[in-house]
């Protein structure tokens, strides 16, 4: 009886550019599940936060729609329908501008303010459960090489860039 002779292991990526694609992937599948949990429970999605988080940033001013779509960490593509939640729940405030009607400005309200100061504490946590394991050195590598990764893909103008 003879034994089979072992098979060369199939190769799992096409490429070392394939394999980091994949690898950065899987992270966000794994790493958005459990920020996801968490924002389940204050019934919101990760984009509705981001887009409270920046209309926080400008406050008291209101934000003109166009530009909270630009600033968005990723691209809505029904910022109506999200502005449509978070109205329905008081969290914004939509008013059309009295110069060109199409403007659409937004801001947040006391009760957009109260949550976030709700999610604070929380979403720390969760951040600390996500990469908490990871150094202050490897946090800044994996930040310097995310942002050399995204560069050529960045509009100009981006906050990103």
């Amino acid at each position: 009886m003879t034994t089979p002779t072992p098979r060369p292991a199939a190769r799992r990526f096409d490429s070392p550019q394939q394999e980091a694609y994949l690898a950065l992937w899987r992270t966000y599948d794994r790493l958005r599940a459990i920020e996801d949990e968490l924002f389940a429970q204050f019934d919101l999605t990760a984009q509705q936060y981001n887009l409270l988080r920046l209309l926080q940033a400008d406050r008291p001013a209101p934000v003109p729609v166009s530009r909270l779509s630009e600033r968005l960490v990723s691209r809505a593509p029904d910022m109506t329908r999200i502005l449509d939640r978070l109205e329905t729940r008081g969290l914004v405030l939509r008013a059309r501008s009295t110069e060109d009607r199409r403007a659409v400005f937004v801001s947040i309200t006391q009760p957009g303010l109260e949550l976030l100061r709700q999610i604070a504490r929380p979403l720390a946590a969760c951040h600390e459960r996500q990469i908490g394991h990871l150094s202050g050195k490897e946090l800044q590598s994996l930040i310097d090489l995310l942002k050399l990764t995204r560069q050529p893909h960045e509009a100009d103008d981006s906050p990103w860039k």
